[in-house]
């Protein structure tokens, strides 16, 4: 401040200030004598300090330290006393950093965020159940679902009349033997259901060098390519309010899956079939569509705007939860893919299903007694 006063005798305090970095409102007010602020009256309401403190101890007594301010008021208000008010007991409080929760609750753990990364298929599989109706009220048949989340591709599935630990260890095992997968190679993600949690399941993934990863409790977007392949699959245009039976789920599902897998154009991995990219023939075709792309711009460049046009592009990576350090639009390595058919990325599967007596496996038709499993 001595620098800009001596400064501003010489080229003016405008300038002074300017050429200082200083506002001059703050020049101008250390040029007066420093005073303390005066002292703020205390409002004739306020409690006296023995009030207060008297307060304080009613709210520690045993007899409320768990219960509400709310519930301390009307409480002490219905016995024929009254100290202050509802507000005033959460002001006490808070003087004594101890406005929280005052009720002695459950404290549930914190929840570390799945984040898995895929830049090939059969490295991260996402797997889920849902109901889908049957006959009457109340009746239901079981699809599992195991998905490739890079490749969009159902490894396997299954119709089951009831939701069972033991069916869903079937399924995993069968569907990681037709994918030839080794120890160490590949997540399998879920939610918490029953199933999914299961010793049996887990027991099972350990024999197999599996890794397992499950969703946050209710936390539906930890397992987003489950949840919208299921989307993809009901709201189909011919998909029935109810299934006749067993069998009837059954047919539809496996027309379903032979469409989803061989013929639906995936918008999460370049309008190409989840087939195509699990099976490695992805850069081959989107290869000839540029060449096609090519061929239409050399003929008519009139007909396009700045330059050549581009196929869609293919993911490199596909991630449940990306690390928040890593842009979500991105396209390319530690990208995320976001989409109508599903959110993020997927993985792919072939179809396995529970019949009454056999377990069905496709494109490759892997038939088992299923007795002992299902009776």
């Amino acid at each position: 401040m001595a620098a800009t006063q001596s400064l501003s005798t010489e080229i003016g305090i405008k300038p002074a200030c300017d050429a200082l970095g200083i506002a001059r409102s703050g020049f101008y007010r250390g040029q007066g004598p420093a005073t303390a602020p005066a002292p703020r009256p205390s409002p004739p309401r306020t409690l006296s300090p023995e009030e207060r403190q008297a307060v304080l101890a009613t709210l520690h007594s045993d007899r409320f330290v768990d219960t509400a301010p709310a519930a301390v008021y009307a409480t002490l208000l219905d016995e024929g006393r009254y100290h202050c008010s509802i507000r005033t007991l959460y002001r006490i409080l808070d003087e004594q950093a101890e406005v929280k929760e005052r009720r002695n609750q459950l404290r549930h753990p914190v929840y570390q965020k799945p984040e898995l990364l895929a830049t090939a298929p059969n490295q991260v599989w996402s797997w889920d159940i849902t109901k889908l109706l049957g006959p009457v009220k109340w009746s239901y048949c079981y699809l599992y679902v195991i998905l490739d989340i890079f490749s969009r591709y159902v490894v396997g599935w299954m119709i089951a009349p009831a939701e069972s630990a033991g069916l869903a260890q079937r399924l995993i095992k069968d569907t990681c033997e037709k994918q030839q997968i080794g120890t160490g190679q590949l997540t399998l993600h879920a939610d918490r259901g029953s199933s999914m949690t299961s010793k049996p399941v887990a027991w099972l993934l350990a024999d197999l060098g599996v890794t397992k990863t499950h969703s946050r409790p209710y936390t539906s977007d930890d397992n987003p390519f489950s949840e919208a392949q299921f989307k993809t699959l009901k709201y189909r245009p011919d998909f029935p309010e109810r299934f006749g039976s067993l069998e009837d789920a059954r047919a539809f599902c496996q027309t379903f899956f032979s469409w989803y897998n061989g013929e639906h154009r995936h918008s999460g991995i370049g309008l190409l079939t989840p087939a195509a990219v699990h099976d490695g023939h992805a850069a081959t075709m989107r290869d000839a569509r540029q060449r096609v792309l090519l061929t239409a711009y050399a003929a008519h460049p009139e007909r396009f705007v700045r330059k050549p046009p581009q196929p869609p592009v293919l993911p490199h990576a596909v991630w449940i939860n990306p690390p928040k350090k890593q842009s979500a639009s991105q396209d390319g390595a530690g990208a995320t893919i976001s989409t109508a058919d599903d959110p993020r990325v997927v993985l792919n599967v072939e179809g396995l299903e529970v019949l009454s007596k056999t377990v069905i496996v496709s494109p490759h038709t892997i038939t088992t007694s299923t007795d002992e499993v299902l009776h």
